[in-house]
Order: C-alpha cells, then structure tokens, then sequence
C-alpha cells in the first residue's frame, strides 16, 4: 500500500513539474519574442548609424536591452530561487558599453531571441500535438480527405482505424512532453541564470544590503508588534482589570452596609473580569495563536477562512511541519489579507492556496474585488510587506483597477 501510495505521489509530482515546465515555457517565449524585438532594434539602430541618424538612438539601446533582461529576471526569480538585478545602467553610451552587465545582458538577448526562442516554440508545440492528435478521432471527418493527417503528416487518414492510430500517437506525444519538456524549461532558463546574475562579488555586496534592510525591518517589525500588544493590554485588559479592582472595592464596602447590594457589585465584578479574559486570549492569540501548536496550519487557515465574512476556500497541500515563525507568519499574512478583504475590496468570494516548493513555503491569496490595493505606508499589506522581508521572503502584490487582486508570498522554510 505505501509503494502504491508512493508511485501515485511520483505521478502527481511528475505531472505537476510538466504542467510548470508548460508555464515557463510559455513565459520564456514571451521574453523571447521581447529579446527578438530588442535585437532587431540593436540592428536597426546598427544600421542606421552607417548614415548618421543611429548616433541618436545609440543610448536607447542598453536601456531597451536592460528592460528584456528585466523582465527575465522577474520570470525566473518566480521560478527557483531570485536572480539579482544590477545596478542601473550608467549614464552615456560608451560608460555603458564598458559595463560588463551590459555585455552579458547583449550577449543573452542574441541566446534568447534564436536559441530560447526555438526551445519555447518546440516546448509549446509538443503539448498541441499531444492534445491535437490525442482528439483526433473527435473531429477527423471535418477536415477535407485531402488534409486529413497527424500533426506531422506522417499518416494518411481515411478511415476510423486511421484516426485511432493517430490517438495513439497523441499518446506518444503526451509520454515525450512528460520526459522532454522539464527538461527543455530548463535549458531555455540556463542561459539567462549565467548571463543576467551579477558577479560573485557584486552578488554578495548586494546581497549584504538586502540582509541589512531585511534586519532592519525586522526589528521595525518587532517594535511594532510589542507597541500593539502593550496597547491592546494597556487600553484594554487593565482597563478591565482596573474596574474589577474598583468593584471589588466597592462590594467589600457594601456588605458592611447593604450586603443585598453588594451580590449585584460582585456580579459586574466577575462579568468584568470575564472580559478581561477574554480580551487577554485574544491578545495572546495574536501572538503565536494555539491552533497552529495544537494542529496544523492548514487547519490554522481554515480556521481563518470559517471566520471570514467574505465566502472563501482554502487550498492547502502542506505536508510537513516547518519552523514555528515561518508558520506564524505566513498565519498573520492570510489573516491581515483576509481582514482587508473583508473591509475594503468589496469582495465576494476569496481564495487561499498553499504549497511547499522546494526551500519556500509559498502562499496566494486572490480576491474578485475591486482591486487598486497597494502596499503604502501604514496600510496592512505594507505591514505584510515588513513580516515577510524580516524572514528573508518574497512579496508580490497585483490589483489593477477592477480587480482581481492577487497577493503571492514566499517564506523560505528550510529542505
């Protein structure tokens, strides 16, 4: 049973890696038609310089090659594991021809506009054939006698038994898209995680910065965090606690001279001290809340959902325990996420989705909102901001005008 159980997890895995391998593809094909579009400017503006007029567009061309190479960074830091920026291209045209980022980022946009190029077109291409020729029998005799054929025209189609041969192959073809195209996700992601990274040393400078923002952040975000708690205490349960000590004082008063008065004293003295308490859990639950000691947090998030007032479902598939804080962080996120959802986007069905990948522990939650949301100063999702840089994380936060919003957040969580 548990081998059984083990190879249909290996299928699922497997599955699951062709269907990302598809994603990717299709995003590096979209950068590979930008790499073409850049190229073909750097030719033009190559060209143009023969009869004067290129010397004017000369500067634009590191720019334009910066702005591809950008976008393919941002692709394959979603991907496994950030690929650092440089820093900005200096100013004038020889200054930055001299730059070695530069150089690399030219000599990518020449890899990728030919060679990426060519690996997206066959890494899309052999899932159509998979899906065209594996629905072949479906449709077959609309096609004219003359035309009727596999994707490759390698087989004559003239009758039922023909079609089902070319299913048959749609089979095949589906087979060699989950052994091939991984692997081609790979190759068309190689040659920019060489080329677009920066130098060993400029990486770990930069790298050095990053860590000193992230601490700051962090002890920004545990002075927070301690001011809202002593707030919550000071504002709250001692002012409860307060009141329970004044009535006390009056019930003892009381039962030396009225004591059927002093049993209704005691009463508010035991329904404020009730409060007290409760407000208490609740500022503890704040902290580190007991459900995810006590279960999971997936069930954690349920619970979270359950308590929305905005209709919402949660997609966990988390199956292995991480550190306590990255737990409690990704917590505190859905729960400020889901808070402003159900206050501000004028939502009516939301969503939250877990999974580990690889080293992070990767939440998104999505809304059919309004949109327009934004990580400013004070606001909620600029506090989710500082959690999740203090554990060294990613935040990527989208809501045009009209919606939806989609918050994606990575924590990294160990192997």
């Amino acid at each position: 049973m548990a081998t059984h159980e083990a190879r249909r997890w290996d299928v699922v895995g497997r599955l699951r890696t062709t269907v990302d391998a598809i994603e990717h593809l299709v995003g590096g094909l979209g950068t590979a038609v930008l790499a073409l579009a850049a190229l073909l400017w750097t030719a033009v503006t190559a060209v143009s310089c023969l009869v004067g007029v290129g010397v004017f567009l000369l500067p634009t061309v590191p720019r334009v090659v910066r702005a591809v190479a950008d976008r393919e960074r941002g692709r394959l830091s979603r991907w496994d594991g950030e690929v650092v920026g440089p820093e900005p291209v200096p100013a004038g045209f020889r200054a930055a021809v001299r730059d070695p980022a530069v150089r690399r980022e030219v000599g990518w946009v020449g890899c990728h506009a030919t060679a990426g190029f060519a690996v997206s077109l066959l890494g899309v291409s052999l899932p159509l054939y998979a899906v065209t020729d594996g629905t072949f029998p479906l449709w077959w005799y609309l096609l004219p006698p003359a035309e009727a054929s596999d994707t490759l025209h390698l087989l004559p189609v003239r009758g039922p038994g023909d079609a089902f041969l070319v299913s048959l192959m749609g089979l095949g073809w589906l087979i060699v898209v989950v052994a091939v195209l991984p692997a081609l996700a790979r190759a068309q992601a190689w040659p920019g995680r060489h080329l677009l990274s920066p130098d060993p040393g400029t990486d770990l400078a930069l790298r050095v910065a990053h860590l000193t923002a992230t601490r700051a952040a962090a002890l920004d975000a545990h002075t927070t965090e301690l001011r809202r708690i002593e707030r919550s205490l000071h504002d709250g349960t001692q002012n409860r606690m307060v009141a329970v000590t004044v009535l006390l004082g009056a019930a003892r008063r009381a039962l030396a001279r009225d004591p059927a008065s002093a049993a209704a004293v005691l009463d508010r003295a035991q329904d404020a001290a009730e409060q007290a308490l409760t407000e208490l859990r609740a500022v503890v639950r704040t902290i580190l809340p007991p459900v995810l000691t006590d279960r999971s947090l997936p069930d954690a998030l349920t619970a979270l959902a359950t308590a929305c007032p905005v209709a919402c479902q949660v997609d966990a598939d988390v199956p292995d325990r991480c550190a306590a804080s990255v737990e409690a962080t990704v917590y505190f996120v859905v729960a400020e996420a889901l808070t402003n959802i159900a206050r501000h986007s004028g939502a009516r069905h939301a969503a939250v989705s877990l999974r580990r990948q690889n080293d992070q522990l990767c939440v998104e939650i999505t809304d059919d909102g309004k949109g327009g949301a934004a990580a400013v100063a004070g606001s909620g999702l600029a506090g989710i901001r500082r959690r999740v840089e203090a554990h060294d994380g990613a935040f990527a936060l989208a809501s045009p005008s009209g919606g939806p919003t989609t918050l994606t957040v990575s924590v990294p969580c160990g192997l």
